[in-house]
């Protein structure tokens, strides 16, 4: 079993520094991204040394922003299903190196619906057309039998393989693996690879069976890095501008886990659990989309709320990635964290693509 060898990747960095990260190899292992989002995991890609040729973005605004960061040779701003009946895509694509895809995980969250969404249709984000979620899964393990790349990604909550929800998962490897692939499970959680974040995800990571290649073996164990390493000492700070706020400010105790907490014990009522309280002294918590873009994340220690600045740090996203066209909260919080995705794609390279290619 292949020894892991700790690489931290910086959580701190710019695009204009340049990929891949210092000290790692450009061995040009080609990507393409489904779902690819803002681009937290291309970016990772990227940074772990792959040449990533850009992927499929549904939403318009979201893949303008991808446009504007990542210079991508391919994109196609449709719907996956779509994305599939193309008989025109270029030759580059079928001889991957490895597919990512995070299709949308919400009727799979622990604090979603859940089965009771599994599916209905909805709208997933304002502007995108009416379409069932809990299905894409398979959606996107259609497109890894399109296009036969050499290994895949598919990234999930770890929501997935819990509960009634096991049964999405065991289908997912039971399809791939009765179609030519070796599938591994993994669940992970960001704080133990390099990020600044309690967030745990789950991955279905695979191989062409015909590489008979060993278990992927990943065993991460970075030092946590808390919170008050990602302080913004410097930048603007948006304060508790309500007396309601405040009062709830004063009446906090060390352990509370958000504002419900504070503000059960000042005036009994129930509510403000989504809101949560950031300790310097102890790693973020879970940076969700909706909690983000509202700012509803608060330091203990000061009357102020998370910042952009802080949203980038926690979520290792670059700090000159531009945003015009979404909030960076939301965006961060749809995204698989760079680095995360980076000490992952490291290690598929290492245990496997470098000897696929050799």
């Amino acid at each position: 079993m292949p020894k892991y060898e700790p690489h931290r990747f910086p959580f701190r960095w710019n695009i204009a520094d340049g990929y891949p990260a210092k000290g790692i190899e450009a061995h040009n292992s080609t990507v393409f991204g489904t779902f690819i989002c803002g681009g937290g995991s291309s970016m990772g890609y990227k940074l772990a040394g792959f040449h990533h040729l850009g992927g499929v973005e549904l939403d318009p605004k979201v893949a303008e922003t991808y446009k504007l960061n990542h210079h991508p040779e391919l994109l196609y701003n449709e719907d996956i299903r779509d994305f599939n009946k193309r008989e025109d895509l270029p030759p580059e694509l079928y001889t991957l190196d490895l597919l990512d895809g995070s299709p949308p995980c919400s009727t799979f969250s622990t604090a979603g619906s859940r089965d009771k969404a599994w599916g209905k249709e909805k709208h997933f984000a304002e502007g995108q057309k009416l379409q069932t979620l809990d299905d894409l899964v398979f959606i996107y393990c259609d497109t890894i039998l399109k296009l036969k790349p050499k290994t895949f990604l598919l990234e999930n909550v770890s929501g997935i393989i819990k509960g009634n929800a096991k049964s999405y998962s065991r289908r997912i490897v039971e399809y791939l693996t009765s179609n030519g692939y070796d599938v591994q499970v993994f669940c992970l959680n960001a704080a133990t690879m390099g990020v600044p974040q309690l967030r745990e995800r789950v991955f279905f990571i695979g191989h062409k069976k015909e590489y008979h290649l060993p278990k992927l073996v990943l065993n991460f164990n970075e030092q946590p890095i808390p919170f008050g390493e990602c302080k913004d000492k410097e930048g603007f700070h948006e304060g508790l501008t309500t007396e309601r706020q405040r009062e709830i400010f004063n009446h906090r105790k060390y352990g509370d886990k958000d504002i419900g907490d504070s503000q059960q014990r000042w005036n009994g009522k129930d509510v403000g659990f989504t809101s949560k309280w950031l300790y310097q002294n102890q790693v973020c918590l879970t940076l969700a989309a909706s909690t983000a873009e509202g700012r509803m994340l608060y330091h203990f220690e000061e009357p102020i709320r998370i910042n952009e600045t802080e949203i980038r740090n926690v979520s290792t996203f670059p700090q000159d990635y531009q945003s015009p066209y979404k909030d960076i909260g939301w965006l961060c919080g749809m995204s698989v964290p760079p680095v995360m995705t980076a000490q992952i794609a490291y290690q598929i390279y290492k245990q496997w693509l470098s000897k696929i290619n050799k």
